[in-house]
This record gives C-alpha cells, sequence and structure tokens, in this order.
C-alpha cells in the first residue's frame, strides 16, 4: 500500500536557534528510536530494517507511510487515492483506446462541451468576472466548515499549526495564496511571517524531493488549517521520505519551533514494536492529531498511538453554512488495536485495548473540501474536492488552536471529559462488528466517530 521513500536518516543535527534543552530532548526521543531499531536488527532479526508495500511492518521494520489520502486498495507502492479526490477526468485515448470509436467520440465530445463553454464565457462582459470565477470552487470552503461546526474565525491568542508530511510540496505557499484569495481570508505568507516551511530537522534547507500525491496531501492540510483558523500561523514541516522515523523526527522539530498543535496526515499499519515508538509523539502540552486513515473498519498508527487524538471521518451536510445533517462515513478507519493498551479515559467495554477514534470531522469525498493544487496529479491540476481523514485532522488541529488551550490538553483525553459540548453523531456505520457500536454509531462513544464532532470550541 502507499508511496514508499527512502529510508530515514536519524540525524543527530541540533535545530539552529533552537534552546539547548529542547535540542537535548530532540536528540533523546532520535536515539531512543535508532536503538530500538539496532535492538531489533542485532537480537530479533537480523535482516530487518527492510520495508514491504505492505503500509505495515514486522517486528523490526522500519515502516513507510502512506498519505491518508490513499485508499487500502493501493497496491504495488502506487498510491490510490479515489476515496478521498474527486475531480472532473479529461478524457483521453492512448494506447490501444486510440483505435476505440467509443473512446474517440466521447474525447470529442468533451472537447465540444469544453468549447462551448468557453465560447460561453468569451460573451460575458468584458467589465465583469466570469461566472466562472464569481462561483465558489466545488465543495466545503471556510464559511461552511465554520459554520456547520459552530467556530469562531480567529483565534484568542497566537498559535502555531505544524503539518507534518513528507516530501516537498513546491506549490504550497502559492497555492495557499490562491486559496485565501479565493476565499478572501488573510494572507498568510513567508512575508508577512504567517507561513513557514522547513525540513524535517526545522531547517530552512536543504528540503525534500516533491512528491505530488503527498504534495495534494500537504495542500489539503495547509488550506483547511487556515480556513478554520485564520489568524494562526502555519508551519510546514517536510520530513525527508515516508519512513516514520523521518516523520517522527518532523514530529519533534515541529514541537521544538514551537508549534502549539501539530495535525499528521499520514498512516501506517500497525506493527507490533509500534508501542517502543509512542513515546515519539509525547508532547505535553502540545495537541497533536492524527487522521485514522480511510479504510473503514481498520486501526492504523500513529492515529492508535495513546499520545495523540485520532479524527475519524463523517460526511457532513450543510445548506446555507448551517450543519444539516451527519453521519459516519463508511470508509473512516476506526477498530480496536492490536497493541495499544487502553488509555484511562476510554471506557467503554467492547474493546479491551485503546480504541479509535476518539473524535471526527468531515471526511466524505462526497461532501469534501475544495483544495488549490497547482503542482499537478496524473497530470491535472487547478481546484480539487478532496476528502478522507486526512480533512479531519487538520480541521481538528485548527480546533484546538480556535479553543486556544493545547498548553493544557493531555494527549486525546479532552474531548471525553467534555463530551457534552460536541454533536454525537447517530446514524451510519463503517461496517459490521460485534458488540454493534465498534462500526455502527449510536448515543455516546461509538467506533466510527469517537465521541462526536465539533459544536464550537468547548470540547477542545
Amino acid at each position: 500500500m502507499g508511496i514508499y521513500g527512502l529510508k530515514g536518516r536519524g540525524s543527530e543535527t541540533v535545530l539552529g536557534g533552537i534552546r539547548a534543552e529542547k535540542s537535548a530532548a530532540v536528540r533523546e526521543r532520535r536515539a531512543a528510536g535508532w536503538y530500538l531499531c539496532l535492538a531489533l536488527v542485532v537480537g530479533l532479526l537480523p535482516g530487518a530494517l527492510t520495508s514491504k508495500p505492505s503500509g505495515g511492518a514486522k517486528v523490526g521494520e522500519i515502516p513507510i507511510a502512506r498519505p491518508a489520502i490513499c485508499s487500502s486498495r493501493s497496491v504495488a507502492g502506487i498510491c490510490v487515492v479515489p476515496a478521498a479526490v474527486a475531480q472532473k477526468k479529461l478524457v483521453k485515448c492512448t494506447g490501444a483506446q486510440k483505435k476505440s470509436k467509443s473512446c474517440l467520440a466521447a474525447a470529442r465530445k468533451a472537447a465540444k462541451i469544453k468549447a462551448a463553454k468557453k465560447a460561453a464565457a468569451k460573451k460575458k462582459s468584458k467589465n465583469s468576472i466570469s461566472a466562472k470565477s464569481k462561483s465558489s470552487p466545488d465543495g466545503l470552503g471556510p464559511a461552511q466548515i465554520r459554520g456547520a461546526y459552530n467556530l469562531p474565525s480567529a483565534a484568542p491568542r497566537a498559535q502555531t499549526i505544524a503539518i507534518v508530511t513528507a516530501f516537498d510540496d513546491p506549490s504550497a505557499e502559492g497555492d495557499l495564496g490562491v486559496y485565501s484569495g479565493t476565499y478572501s481570508l488573510p494572507s498568510c505568507t513567508s512575508a508577512n511571517g504567517c507561513f513557514r516551511k522547513v525540513n524535517g530537522l526545522g531547517q530552512a534547507g536543504p528540503l525534500p524531493p516533491a512528491d505530488a500525491t503527498w504534495a495534494l496531501e500537504t495542500s489539503l492540510d495547509v488550506q483547511i488549517a487556515h480556513a478554520v483558523c485564520s489568524n494562526c500561523k502555519i508551519l510546514l514541516v517536510e520530513a525527508a521520505s515516508a519512513s516514520v522515523l523521518d516523520l517522527l523526527d518532523a514530529v519533534d522539530a515541529a514541537v521544538a519551533l514551537g508549534a502549539n498543535e501539530v495535525s499528521n496526515s499520514w498512516v501506517v499499519d500497525e506493527f507490533s514494536s509500534q508501542t517502543f515508538l509512542d513515546s515519539r509523539l509525547d508532547h505535553p502540552g502540545v495537541a497533536i492529531t492524527a487522521a485514522s486513515g480511510d479504510t473503514a473498519n481498520r486501526v492504523q498508527w500513529p492515529a492508535s498511538s495513546p499520545f495523540v487524538t485520532a479524527v475519524g471521518g463523517t460526511t457532513l451536510t450543510v445548506l446555507d453554512n448551517i450543519r444539516v445533517s451527519e453521519s459516519a462515513w463508511q470508509f473512516g478507519g476506526s477498530g480496536c488495536s492490536r497493541y495499544e493498551s487502553k488509555p484511562a479515559w476510554q471506557t467503554d467495554s467492547g474493546c479491551s485495548q485503546r480504541m479509535v477514534p476518539d473524535v471526527a470531522a468531515a471526511g466524505d469525498p462526497l461532501s469534501g473540501a475544495a483544495v488549490y493544487y497547482s503542482y499537478g496529479y496524473f497530470g491535472r491540476s487547478g481546484w480539487f474536492k478532496v476528502g478522507g481523514t486526512s480533512l479531519g485532522a487538520p480541521i481538528i488541529a485548527a480546533i484546538y488552536a480556535l479553543a486556544g488551550n493545547a498548553d493544557q490538553v493531555v494527549a486525546g483525553s479532552y474531548p471525553y471529559a467534555q463530551s457534552g459540548s460536541l454533536f454525537d453523531v447517530r446514524s451510519g456505520a463503517n461496517g459490521s462488528c460485534s458488540p454493534s457500536y465498534l462500526c455502527t454509531t449510536g448515543i455516546g462513544y461509538d467506533g466510527p466517530t469517537g465521541v462526536g464532532s465539533p459544536n464550537g470550541t468547548a470540547g477542545f
């Protein structure tokens, strides 16, 4: 499954400009990860540290993550995102299709429709904006997300939301500019100090190589974080590769650089040595969110770590910026962890281990968010309609920022103590389980949506 990158480097380079005590903590965390790997190599599996195209790993292997928008149907190292991305496809006839009458006819029809639309647009007054420009892009916009969840547009005090991802998104800042301009949001640029992009060690360069699918994930996360919290600073931290160790280095770097919230929209299948790496996500006073994945009734890490707020997906219907209905998204990741102990703040009786997710937010791509992406994805660029739990993770991270109390958050426990301040999602399912609440929504906690979806900031 998924996109696979280079092995983690585990560099011990000290982040420039960071206080000595923070640098020491970062080094200790990285050293712990590599001591684990060394122990596994020497004592457990002599042939370890090899990655396989499953999106997970056996004991001794360094897992290779995939962006959460990649579906469970991804094979042979290729990320497949039909469940999370929607955009009208161009009709092209290639290879054997060049001789297909049906394909050529469809292509001619598509070309005629495109030409007709272009001609109609030219008839518009030169002194007015075209109808296409006036209309909003397809998908949820900032006002709809904030309206549906009863959210303010700005945080009460200075907040920095970090987006942790792999590889470089060359167009991240420029695309955020288009997004902000389209929705009349405050400008967020490196020039005004709102936006900052660094590598996985927290340095301005060198940046990692670009990857189109990871970049699409990145643009989604960056733009949605800004959409929900318009006055928050955005810190984009790009890991050197999709190695879990590189991504954990990036989390450390984000915290060391002052992030109040850290959003992670990357996943791996659970693996038996994950509990040894959980401490890398233990950052008291920082709210860390993780997408539960788009694999229906299936548990992914780091969402299953007890130190994060795991975010599932819903199908959200919005009319005139008002939440009309919300149900469990059928592909939202959830379930009972195989390896993580149950945290004290989870009390459901049908799972003796850690349950995922804790909360949920908009995820269904059919009612997903509009995202501007110019770098190019399979020859397409422009406005995409994107969903998946990749959308939910930055929404929840930004709501923590709007609440402004991330320094009081302990792992994923806070929403449980404030569950009365959340919408209790009571319809929909992502499978068939016993007991039923593991896959089917109901009153109180359930597998697909946790303790609920946001209703203002009080639950965070």
